[in-house]
């Protein structure tokens, strides 16, 4: 009994800790539209963002490949526009009994600048899109440094809209369809509450 009363503690305490680590993120994400000059949303239009409750299973380790050997391409973005984008590395992981391959990238542009040059970009679709997400897909930031021991933490809790799920004018990539899943992730950023801006 006491040995499951111990596995029941740290799985709390996990939740806990999940969960502390999610609201400080989103926190941080929500002051970020506060700073940035192109920022489409004000205030006042904060109030408008929702999410899901953070939890722990949206939280993976997956099996990091890096794709040395793949060709740059133009990724569409829904303003019709294209973005320079290079596949860095392939994702593998299990989401319940799903066997998951997400492809992540690496902004052509980007490199060049000292800030963003460790930069690494994950954009998905899923089954929850256009009913409790935004239609156009999520993306997932990260970082080569997040990928160096062969594995990559891969928290679905912080995926978040593209900024055309706020407001029209933005060139916002389209998820690839080799990262199209075919299950809900219900976790993230949900649709956004208010009006989109024209």
């Amino acid at each position: 009994m006491m040995r499951y009363f111990i596995v029941y503690v740290f799985l709390i305490a996990g939740c806990s800790a999940v969960r502390e680590d999610i609201l400080a993120h989103r926190k941080e994400y929500k002051d970020d539209f506060l700073t940035d000059p192109r920022s489409p949303l004000k205030k006042e239009d904060l109030i408008n963002l929702d999410f899901y409750k953070p939890i722990s299973s949206a939280r993976v380790v997956a099996k990091f490949t890096t794709t040395p050997k793949a060709e740059p391409f133009e990724m569409p973005t829904y303003s019709g526009v294209t973005r320079s984008y290079r596949k860095y590395g392939e994702a593998r992981f299990l989401w319940d009994q799903d066997s998951v391959t997400l492809s992540i990238y690496q902004n052509l542009t980007l490199i060049s600048n000292p800030l963003y040059n460790d930069y690494l970009f994950l954009p998905f679709k899923d089954e929850t899109n256009g009913v409790t997400t935004y239609g156009g897909g999520r993306y997932l930031n990260m970082t080569k440094s997040d990928t160096e021991d062969g594995l990559i933490t891969i928290d679905f809790n912080k995926s978040y809209n593209p900024w055309c799920a706020y407001s029209e004018g933005f060139n916002c990539p389209i998820p690839p369809r080799e990262n199209h899943l075919s299950f809900p992730v219900n976790a993230g950023e949900k649709k956004y509450k208010g009006e989109i801006k024209h």
